[in-house]
């Protein structure tokens, strides 16, 4: 529930109530793209809210009319306060794509409310450069960070994305350029379906249109090159994508770790002593909707997760600058736990296993004795799993080449009951 979400009582009471809220996709033609149903609704509401420019597309518009404020939530109560009364809200296309109708209906009871749609940019894109929908990724970048894009840039990728305002082309042709993707090829659509409808095509390394409409959908063809930098869809990303002190899970380690601790869509993992992050990267990586809070007490490390999230799009890593087990506190519990440092630390195993919810599971690993007698204890107190994990990469050695061995991990992975 959001900040203004009714009470019980008042639910069970309004549970009766007849639709009073009108949701309304419109599209760049104004009212002579709406239905009659919608046209109906709009003309009988007694109060319409909506962006300037959708109360614009609206006129004539008999009702008392009123923009959305900044912030935009403080536009909900005005909303709320006229329970029983007709309202509209007033949407661009699909009020339930990317669009206000989902927290709308978080806050009033779905029976109560009517939407009309109208086809999202997304539908209208794909339609306007012939790609079939279900194929693509879709994207927004509208208040959100350029970099969530990063995960989806893969060889012969199709992306639409939804941009922020007219900078997000030139934006997102510098980052394309940058990662090697500098000769896909991107389509600005601008103000869809109404007179003001432009389509240009452009390489993003030569991205030489000016006076982009703010209202734009970008359509992407991505090509990559032999030296593309792409974030691969399998666990265990070279070290080298990672900024680093020395403090990092080396690949193989992290692609066992990973294996571990067992994502599923839409959990949040605690990640105790970050380091560079690369546990709580990949793990947000492995699904748009998975979440990470990252603990780690050196300021500078923290900084460096941060880069190396932002670069590598994993934009849902939370970093929180603390030590343990003190940072713990007030934390929203767990699906996972990895402990990756301060495992001996006291209190730390304690407060992490009394935070992680039934189900969860809880992932350490130790390089040096002291970390591994722990396990040992807790291995017997609380059973799971144990084993050690030993890797050697081949290096030069003079002017010929032999094994060099890493520090073997011992790890534990647990599972609460």
């Amino acid at each position: 529930m959001g900040p203004f979400s009714l009470n019980s009582e008042a639910e069970s009471s309004m549970a009766t109530t007849a639709p009073w809220l009108t949701i309304i996709g419109i599209g760049e033609d104004g009212r002579a793209g709406l239905s009659p149903a919608a046209l109906a609704a709009l003309d009988r509401a007694e109060f319409v809210i909506g962006g300037a420019r959708h109360l614009a597309l609206a006129v004539p518009l008999s009702a008392r009319t009123q923009t959305w404020p900044s912030p935009f939530a403080e536009g909900y109560p005005m909303i709320l306060a006229r329970r029983g009364q007709p309202t509209c809200v007033l949407a661009t296309g699909d009020p339930f794509h990317y669009g206000v109708g989902a927290e709308l209906a978080r806050l009033v009871p779905v029976d109560e409310i009517l939407c009309f749609s109208q086809p999202s940019a997304f539908s209208l894109a794909a339609a306007r450069v012939g790609w079939s929908l279900p194929d693509c990724d879709c994207v927004s970048l509208h208040g959100r960070a350029l970099e969530r894009i990063v995960p989806l840039l893969q060889p012969g990728a199709r992306i639409l994305a939804l941009s922020w305002d007219g900078s997000t082309p030139g934006k997102l042709a510098h980052l394309l350029t940058a990662r090697g993707f500098g000769a896909s090829t991107m389509t600005v659509l601008e103000a869809m379906g109404g007179p003001r409808e432009r389509i240009r095509h452009v390489a993003a390394n030569d991205l030489a249109i000016a006076d982009i409409d703010p209202l734009n959908t970008i359509a992407i063809e991505i090509a990559a090159a032999s030296d593309s930098r792409i974030v691969t869809l399998a666990p265990g990303l070279p070290d080298s994508f990672f900024e680093n002190d020395g403090q990092l899970t080396k690949a193989e380690i992290r692609a066992l770790t990973l294996s571990a601790l067992a994502p599923k869509a839409g959990e949040l993992l605690w990640d105790i002593g970050l380091g560079a992050g690369s546990i709580g990267i990949e793990w947000c990586l492995r699904h748009p909707r998975n979440r990470c809070i990252g603990i780690e007490e050196r300021t500078e490390r923290a900084d460096r997760a941060r880069r190396n999230a932002q670069d590598l799009g994993a934009t849902a890593l939370d970093i929180r600058i603390g030590r343990a087990p003190e940072a713990l506190c007030d934390l929203p519990a767990p699906d996972a736990i990895f402990i990756g440092g301060g495992a001996s630390e006291a209190g730390v195993f304690e407060a992490a296993w009394a935070a992680l919810k039934s189900g969860g599971r809880l992932v350490i690993n130790a390089v040096t004795l002291e970390t591994e007698t722990l396990l040992g204890v807790l291995y017997a107190r609380h059973g799971g799993t144990m084993r050690r994990l030993a890797v050697s990469r081949l290096e030069p050695v003079g002017g010929m080449h032999g094994w060099r061995a890493a520090m073997p991990v011992t790890q534990w992975v647990v599972t609460k009951p």
